[in-house]
């Protein structure tokens, strides 16, 4: 018999750890409403991932989390993020780009989403025509200036980013925020980059959190659209009863403290295409740990 090498048998040896975390804890995945393994994007650990990466990642772990989304990578190459996720017991399922950053380095990104295995690479924010009257505007006010042909331009670049993205045996998508839920002469933004964008270029990340406050129900969504949704955020907050932006957003809440209801939504998600779900926490007022361990208990509790 051959003599196994340090780094095989580091390999083989993370490998079982994260089979045998992910088996010890089954009940974090049967006990979760979708029957999904419990996510969390990552930009809810944006000031503890920078300080200490992998002992983060361990914490996230630890507290039932099986799947992650990125929202950057703070200098790691692929290898060694994909190495800190298997050793953590994580699955990173998919990364957050704006289009800024995604569209002029869109063969890095691939690269980088290969190496990694990506399963969805996602659009977070949108692009900005040239000539658009938003271009220059902070980026969240940006998005809420924007014009109803700013949006369909961008429907178009979603296309082709995603036929490239998807030669690559990658997912494309896009994230909302609250500004696509606006009705522009009648026509709500959201429902024009459905119409607009390929269904088989370009899925929907819907963040029900941010469609709530932006005044719509991610429930209509999900009936209307039961097969261009395939990822959800899950999030919660303390709202006021009247719409309102990601500019300036309410109170965020641990899930089941604040006023989304999430059983209804969590119900049509069933009958519908969704894949993953990821929490995420915008803002804290405990320690971030604590408030993803409510976050992940919330999950493990509902039923539906």
């Amino acid at each position: 018999m051959r003599g196994i090498s340090r780094r095989n048998f580091l390999k083989t040896a993370s490998a079982s750890v994260a089979f045998g975390a992910a088996c010890t804890d089954a009940s974090w995945l049967m006990a979760n409403p979708l029957g999904l393994p419990l996510g969390l994007q990552l930009y809810s650990v944006r000031d503890l991932l920078p300080q200490d990466y992998e002992g983060t990642l361990h914490q996230l772990s630890a507290l039932g989390y099986r799947e992650v989304e990125a929202a950057g990578f703070y200098g790691r190459s692929a290898s060694d993020v994909k190495q800190a996720m298997e050793q953590a017991g994580l699955h990173c399922v998919s990364a957050h780009y704006s289009f800024a950053d995604l569209a002029p380095h869109l063969d890095d990104v691939i690269q980088f989403g290969k190496a990694l295995g990506l399963e969805y690479i996602i659009c977070a924010s949108p692009g900005f025509p040239h000539g658009s009257p938003a271009k220059s505007a902070d980026k969240k006010v940006a998005r809420e200036a924007m014009t109803l042909e700013d949006w369909r331009w961008n429907a178009e670049q979603f296309n082709h980013l995603g036929e490239r993205v998807n030669a690559a045996g990658i997912k494309f998508g896009y994230h909302n925020h609250t500004a696509e839920f606006r009705a522009v002469n009648g026509v709500v933004i959201y429902d024009e980059l459905l119409r607009m964008t390929d269904p088989e270029k370009v899925t929907m990340e819907m963040d029900c959190g941010w469609v709530i406050v932006g005044g719509k129900n991610p429930v209509d969504y999900l009936k209307r659209y039961p097969t261009r949704i395939s990822m959800l955020h899950v999030k919660d907050f303390k709202l006021s009863g009247e719409p309102g932006s990601d500019v300036n957003p309410p109170p965020s809440a641990e899930l089941g403290q604040g006023n989304i209801d999430y059983r209804p939504i969590f119900l049509a998600a069933k009958k519908a295409n969704i894949k993953h779900a990821f929490i995420e926490q915008e803002q804290y007022d405990m320690p971030p740990m604590d408030a993803l361990k409510i976050d992940a208990e919330y999950m493990k509790a509902l039923t539906v």
